[in-house]
This record gives structure tokens, sequence and C-alpha cells, in this order.
């Protein structure tokens, strides 16, 4: 089924996402690491998005997405594409909005990303990332069942309720000189952009992608988007290929900039969250605080936020990039 057309999300749009995800989200808390400071120099403050529903950020703008849906597209059921963490929350907001929902994963995502899917009531067709093309297979299922299509990112629904993370960082801890996020196909990026417009827009925010997935950072230098081959990180959720029209929209026009991190710095920014902060963060999770501390911006003495994105991760994988 081919939704409405939208226009582009504005700063008022995260507003009012926030208010109508009062209740099925978690207002995730604000943590503090004297040693963190000390080792970046900076006041760190860590908006915990592992510790959100299904979670990740994602389920933040999945259910800003799907509680928008019109009747007919709730009885026609949902149809989306992921690596996991936006599977696992359009399952978890179709099964908390009754509705259908299929999830097209690649056949290598992380089992318990799969597995949760499935549990949360969600069909899953699979596909190998690295021959198929998501979109095509995406498009003609929703198509052949008359399925509403909504993509990790590349939606006004989604990059409004992705934004509702850093518009609460911004309402709880006043002043921040820098925001940094993860970016995968950029919709925390573009959301949070737009809550510094509405919120603090003395913040500068910084988008944090993997070497090896650095569309993005190609994109915004260039001017024009970037398509690269599928690429190899242990940061699953960033292995976009390139960003959409809708978020490099937003990320040219207030983007300030988009720094890399290795997936070196990722397992030592998740050993640190689980040795100092005691919290589980999956390797793209850790894309903000790496980027923060080895990504090349001068942040000492600063206020800095930092989005813990996402904590799902395989045990015995966790386990692996704890102990390399």
């Amino acid at each position: 089924m081919t939704p409405p057309a939208l226009p582009p999300p504005v700063p008022e749009d995260v507003i009012q996402a926030a208010l109508r995800l009062q209740g099925p989200a978690h207002r995730t808390p604000v943590l503090r690491s004297g040693t963190a400071d000390r080792l970046l120099h900076a006041h760190l403050f860590f908006k915990c998005e592992n510790l959100q529903r299904a979670g990740s950020f994602k389920f933040r703008g999945a259910f800003n997405t799907l509680s928008q849906f019109t009747p007919e597209q709730r009885r026609h059921g949902v149809l989306a594409f992921s690596a996991g963490n936006h599977a696992q929350a359009i399952a978890l907001a179709a099964r908390l909005l009754d509705m259908p929902a299929l999830i097209v994963m690649p056949e290598d995502a992380p089992a318990s990303k799969m597995a949760a899917t499935r549990e949360y009531g969600a069909q899953v067709v699979t596909y190998n990332r690295y021959t198929e093309d998501r979109e095509a297979i995406s498009q003609r299922i929703a198509q052949e069942r008359g399925m509403t299509l909504v993509g990790p990112s590349e939606h006004p629904h989604v990059i409004a309720g992705q934004g509702t993370a850093a518009l609460e960082l911004f309402e709880e801890v006043p002043r921040l000189d820098y925001l940094f996020v993860g970016v995968g196909g950029g919709g925390l990026m573009a959301g949070s952009l737009l809550a510094a417009q509405a919120r603090a827009p003395q913040c500068q925010v910084v988008g944090v992608e993997p070497e090896a997935a650095n569309d993005a950072q190609q994109s915004l230098r260039s001017g024009h988007i970037v398509r690269i081959a599928t690429p190899r990180t242990i940061a699953d959720g960033a292995q976009a290929q390139s960003l959409g029209p809708l978020v490099f929209d937003i990320v040219r026009r207030q983007g300030h900039d988009i720094t890399t991190t290795s997936d070196l710095h990722l397992m030592q920014a998740m050993r640190f969250f689980a040795e100092r902060m005691k919290i589980v963060v999956e390797p793209t999770g850790a894309l903000a605080f790496a980027g923060a501390q080895h990504g090349g911006v001068d942040i000492r003495g600063k206020r800095v936020g930092i989005v813990i994105s996402g904590g799902n991760v395989d045990l015995a994988r966790y386990a692996r990039f704890l102990a390399d």
C-alpha cells in the first residue's frame, strides 16, 4: 500500500511525537561517569536508549509512525526492512496497536534480534544482504499484500519519533555544547537536529559512523548523496549504503559534522560500558561514545550529550567483543 504523501518533518513534529509517546515509550535515564569525564576531559551525559522498549531508540519512531496509520492501513498491516532494531521496534509497536507486521531481515542478522522480532508477533522474511536488494523485496511484498512499507529512517514520522530521545535529553540537561549520535540510515541524527532546533539551538549535533560505513560523512562533505557497497563492520545497525533524500536534506541543511570510529574503538567502548557503567551496549549503540573519544572533535571542558542508541546483541557475540 502506498502511504499518503507527507511533508518533511519540522521541530514541532518532534514535540508532538513526544506527547504521543508518553506512556508507550520509556523515558530513559541519563547516566554520568566520573571516569568518562576524566578520560575525555569533558562533562558527559549518557542518554541510555539501550534501556528503551525493544532495546533501542527505534521504538520511538516505530510507535510514532504506526499510531498515525489510517484504519485501512492498520487492517492490512505494516512491512519493514531492518537488520534488527527497527525490526523489533516495528514488531512491538504493531503488537501494541493490534496490526499485522512483516519484517524483511538479512539472513545473517543477530539471532537474538531475529528471535525477538518473531516473539513480538511479526512474520520474518530473510534475504542475503550482500547479493539481494532489501528495498526491492520489501516493495514487492508490500504491493502483493497491501501492506504499508515503513523504512528504518526515511519517513517523516520515524524521524520525528527518533528525535524525542534528544528532546528528552535537552529538557533534562540544559546548556549542552555537543550531542553525539550514531549514524546508520540517519534517522536519529535528522531527528536530533530537529530536536536541537526546538530546544537547544546552541548545541552542535555530531554524527558518528563506522570507518567502513562512512557514506553519510562523504555525502555531507560532497554536498550530494553518496552510495557505497554494503560495508563490513561489527556495527550491524550502521550498515546502510546511503542516506535517503529526506534525511540527507535535513542533515545537509542543519548538520554540523559527521565523524567516524573504528571497530576496535567500538569494542573498547563496549568494554567501558560493561566494566565501568554496568550496562550492556551493542556495537552500533557505542558509536556516539567512541566518536566523542576518538573522532577528532575538541570537546575539552564542554558539556556533551551521548546517545547510547541500543543494547541488542547476541550474548555469545557480545562476550567475544569484550574478550578481544
